[in-house]
Order: C-alpha cells, then structure tokens, then sequence
C-alpha cells in the first residue's frame, strides 16, 4: 500500500523536478545489485516498507537466485551486491548468493537486524559474515529499549545489543579489522531523521559508554510513506501533513546522487526495479512493450544505462531535507 490515490496525485514528484530543472530523472551505469531474497522475517517491525514478518511466506527460490549470479557475472559495472528481505539469511539460498558474489570478487552487503543471529540454528552467522568479509547494514532505530522496542517489538533491544557484542568479539565494528558493522537509524514517527554526523556522534557515545559496544558508521534513512508506515499515516490522518513535510524540505541537491540513478533492485520472483521501494509499490521496471522487465531479459545490466527512472509521491522520501537511501543521508 501506497498513499491514498487523492494524496499521492496532489503531491507531483516529476513536477519538482521539472520546476527545478532536473528532469528526466536517469540511470547511469548500474554498480549495485540490490537483491531482495523475500518476506520472510523473524520480526515485524511498525515502519517496514516491505511488509515482512514472520508469517509472510514469499521468497526467492534457486531458478531465479542461480540467475542473478549468471547477471551478476556478465555485468562488469555491477561492484556491489547489496542484498536484503525480509531477513535475507533465513532464505535457503543466502549462502550460496554471498559466496558466489565473493567468488566473482564483488563486494556484499548484507542488511541484517541483528537478532535473526540469535535464532534457533543461526549461530553459524557471525563467522560466515566474517569469513567473506561481508559488510553489515544493521538496523538498530535508537541508542535506548524504549524506542527500540517500540518499533520494532519487546525485547528487541537487549536481542541487538547481544547481537552486537558477538559481532565485535569477531572483530566488526573494531578499528583496523576491515569488517564494517553500519547501523541505520530511522524515526519513531513521522518526522525527518537528524543531522546524521551529529546523531552518529551520539551513538557512538551512547553505545560505547552504556552497552561497551563499536560500530563503523550511523545511517539516517527517512520513514517512506509506503506499506505499514502508509498504514500508520492514514490510521492517524496524518498523511498530508507528512508528505507535505516532505516535499517542504525537498533538496535539489540530493537528486543527482539518489541511489535509483546506480543501483539495480532484484525481487524474489526476478523482476526488476529502479529500487526497492519501488519494488514494494509494484512499480516494475518495464521493457519497450510496456511489460515488467525481469533478469532472465538481460544478458548485462549496463543494457540499462540511460533508462528513464520510474518514480513517484514517495521519491520525496529520498530527496527530503540531507536526503536518504540504503547509504544514509546524501547532502
């Protein structure tokens, strides 16, 4: 679920753009992959753009995970594969799509939320991350349990902060150890994120001195008004008021480096997306029929480069205030 239909028309993306001097919005050639292996997840947190949980069944089977390492092979502007959920390790293809990225020398992402390390049969994760130099995205919403597990369920907190320690037992987040740990922040409610050097200060006081604990860097990403976040706006009757914050902070500045214009979304099922947000709204990248292009299309994502990029009322999530993406702020 997106915005309601009313609000997402009065709230024109391509029209800032255009009253900026910055449409098309284009591709340039792809360097990430992003590739989201399903719904399934350990937790349902209240923001999740996805819609996972538990009891979503929707995940990538072996036909399509198999062709995305064939792209993945003949794509050499693609340096980094950047791949999430749901929890993208509860997929029985996780394994083999970080060793087969490793294999053909590209750098991973994994973006993990911490506590699916603690899960019945995970144990082996930590040393796995570690043994393919695998970069962590970590969710972590807050440095306090309250906000935490206000977000993200019960519990959640104490599950992250033991998460995190056996990560820096093995060395992430440690200085000179080459294993990046990132943490991503993103707000209760419906309010842009802070200033992301000055939040990352915090957290790494707060972490440090409460909980003994290191991490690389912080990661600011703005609540998207799509899925259970949407919901909340609407059960609220806020959603104008949100989306009008947004484009009031639209920053020209943020859209050259919106991570649409490099970066290459992969659902479960092999269609392809300008992200993954669009991904979540059902907003295919599409052919020259009009048809959802999928991997088994293309012999090379760079077949792609120059490509007009689909977008929508939701883009003013990205391009809000410092900007957001799977990166963190961009201004």
């Amino acid at each position: 679920m997106g915005l309601a239909p009313d609000i997402a028309r009065e709230f024109g993306f391509d029209a800032e753009l255009h009253r900026h001097g910055l449409a098309p919005l284009a591709r340039v050639a792809p360097r990430t992959l992003q590739v989201n292996v399903g719904k399934v997840c350990n937790q349902a947190c209240h923001h999740c753009h996805v819609d996972a949980g538990p009891a979503r069944t929707e995940k990538m089977d072996e036909r399509v995970a198999r062709r995305v390492i064939e792209l993945l092979a003949r794509s050499p502007s693609l340096e980094i594969v950047d791949i999430t959920g749901g929890a993208p390790e509860l997929n029985q293809h996780f394994r083999f799509l970080v060793e087969s990225a490793r294999n053909l020398k590209r750098a991973v992402i994994v973006r993990c939320n911490l506590t699916v390390i603690l899960q019945p049969k995970m144990d082996w994760l930590p040393r796995f991350y570690r043994e393919h130099q695998v970069r962590l995205v970590c969710s972590l919403p807050c440095y306090t349990a309250e906000n935490v597990d206000q977000q993200r369920g019960g519990g959640v907190f104490a599950k992250s902060v033991e998460a995190l320690h056996l990560l820096n037992d093995l060395g992430y987040g440690m200085p000179d150890t080459g294993l990046a740990l990132d943490l991503v922040y993103n707000p209760v409610g419906a309010f842009l994120p802070p200033a992301q050097a000055e939040l990352e200060a915090r957290y790494h006081q707060e972490l440090r001195d409460g909980f003994g604990l290191e991490f690389n860097h912080l990661l600011t990403i703005t609540n998207m008004p799509i899925k259970r976040f949407a919901d909340q706006l609407h059960r609220l009757g806020n959603e104008r008021e949100y989306m009008g914050l947004l484009v009031n902070h639209f920053n020209p500045a943020t859209v050259a480096t919106v991570m649409c214009r490099d970066l290459v979304s992969v659902g479960y099922e092999g269609t392809l997306y300008d992200c993954d947000f669009n991904q979540m709204l059902a907003m295919p990248i599409e052919n020259g029929s009009g048809h959802a292009l999928t991997i088994f299309d293309l012999e090379d994502v760079a077949e792609m480069t120059g490509a007009r990029i689909a977008t929508g009322s939701h883009c003013f999530g990205c391009t809000a205030g410092a900007g957001s993406s799977c990166s963190g702020a961009l201004a």
